[in-house]
């Protein structure tokens, strides 16, 4: 069974966009140092649209390379689905894409792309789980991550934290309702303008 690790980009009161779906500054560290996320630097990972390649602090890079290497399957919400157009077809990471989402895939919507609408959280990860095999399963942090964590689903959190206070906005774990435990962070790195963090979720 792949491991499940929910993950985002996050300021440091906890949002990860605001009310518009802006991500602001969260996203600068991708683009202000000077080490490829991949070896050869000949594959982008670009979440934000923008067609830049990807360039982070050599730290960054040493944690975030095997991360996104180990991906497979992503679990993503149709909000975000909706925002990039499921990166054309073309995940930032790993083969397979599971969308949560009451409507379905958009008709003609790149047939080649191995993307799977699901409509429910439990759904979606075994889902994910069939497609990913031993690989990780990483789940966009926000309303369905938080979900996916409530539901005892989640094996790890990671949290790539920028120092930048929001406010207000759309928020790391969605609307989630009670205490859930973690663990002492077993990975902290401070990259430029980013501190990446790992936790393994209490059972």
């Amino acid at each position: 069974m792949g491991t499940v690790i929910m993950h985002n980009v996050v300021s440091v009161d906890g949002f990860i966009a605001d009310e518009k779906d802006d991500v602001g500054t969260l996203h600068d560290w991708y683009f202000s140092g000077d080490t490829p996320i991949t070896e050869g630097g000949d594959q982008e990972y670009d979440h934000s649209g923008t067609g830049s390649r990807l360039k982070v602090s050599r730290a960054s890079a040493e944690y975030v390379r095997p991360m996104w290497e180990s991906i497979g399957v992503i679990v993503m919400g149709r909000t975000l689905f909706d925002l990039v157009n499921g990166w054309e077809g073309k995940p930032p990471a790993g083969d397979h894409v599971v969308v949560v989402s009451h409507r379905p895939k958009p008709e003609g919507w790149h047939p080649e792309a191995s993307y799977h609408f699901v409509d429910d959280v439990t759904a979606a990860i075994d889902k994910a789980q069939e497609l990913a095999g031993e690989w990780t399963i990483g789940v966009n942090a926000g309303e369905v991550g938080g979900q996916i964590l409530a539901a005892g689903l989640v094996d790890e959190v990671a949290m790539d934290v920028v120092p930048v206070v929001f406010g207000s906005g759309k928020r790391f774990f969605g609307s989630i309702e009670g205490q859930h435990l973690l663990e002492d962070p077993h990975v902290v790195i401070q990259g430029d303008r980013v501190l990446h963090l790992k936790f393994k979720v209490r059972r």
